[in-house]
């Protein structure tokens, strides 16, 4: 098994197919986007596929050490985390292949007019240790 990481973007990946901002859903259609989500997740839970996956607030702050009791907070001036994850959802699958075919699936969640968004989902793999080499 191999551990993926899919990411939702709210902005910085190619424009989704219907590509409509959420804060233009109405109510009922954002009801019916969480509800996709929440069955793609029960679904994968019944065939161990899933891990764990959360929607992220827009708030956020950026810390860093910066000397003894100084921790810095900003809100840039980089292009910031929070404006670019929406949301996140942790996979184990046997195999490549098959983390494509469900971020595919996921990619078709329903948004603006309950049509499938088609967003593009960032998917990267968890990083594993390297192979030991015994002599």
């Amino acid at each position: 098994m191999a551990k993926y990481l899919m990411l939702k973007h709210y902005r910085g990946a190619p424009a989704a197919v219907n590509d409509v901002p959420m804060a233009r859903w109405t109510p009922e259609e954002i009801s019916a986007h969480v509800q996709y989500m929440n069955d793609f997740a029960a679904r994968l839970e019944k065939t161990g596929e899933f891990v764990d996956g959360q929607a992220l607030a827009p708030e956020g702050t950026w810390v860093r050490y910066d000397g003894e009791g100084r921790p810095p907070v900003t809100d840039g001036p980089f292009a910031e985390t929070k404006d670019l994850i929406a949301g996140w959802m942790v996979i184990d699958v046997d195999s490549y292949e098959r983390a494509v075919e469900l971020a595919g699936e996921l990619s078709a969640a329903p948004g603006a007019g309950g049509k499938p968004i088609h967003e593009w989902l960032e998917l990267r793999p968890f990083l594993t240790a390297p192979p030991t080499i015994t002599e």
